[in-house]
């Protein structure tokens, strides 16, 4: 079984940036890809950003991209999104997911952590 817990969230100004870490224990993550997801008060969850278990690929909804980046330290079984030039609309609460790619293909949620960005 795999553990997931989110940290970094909070209240921040438009404009400013956040660093939401995932922090997995339990197993090892080699062979997971892992990301994030999102979903704000009444809207559907929806996905933010995934990096390969190997770190070398990664992926983002086409209007984060410039804004949103995720990375992981495998030593470290984390895997962090660097989020900046918050708008209001970045409101939700943010979680973290790890999905295994190879057999026995196993999915993981954390619990999320609140981000809220004040105008």
């Amino acid at each position: 079984q795999l553990q997931l817990v989110e940290s970094g969230g909070g209240l921040v100004q438009v404009g400013g940036s956040l660093r939401l870490s995932c922090t997995a224990s339990g197993r090892t993550v080699t062979g997971y890809t892992m990301g994030w997801f999102r979903q704000a008060p009444g809207k559907e969850r929806e996905f933010v950003s995934a990096i390969s278990w190997s770190g070398t690929r990664t992926g983002a909804r086409d209007s984060l991209k410039d804004r949103f980046i995720v990375s992981r330290e495998n030593t470290k079984n984390m895997v962090y999104l660097q989020m900046d030039s918050l708008k209001p609309e970045d409101t939700a609460v943010y979680s973290c997911y790890a999905k295994r790619v190879i057999p026995p293909l196993r999915e993981y949620w954390g619990q999320g952590t609140q981000v809220t960005v004040s105008s």
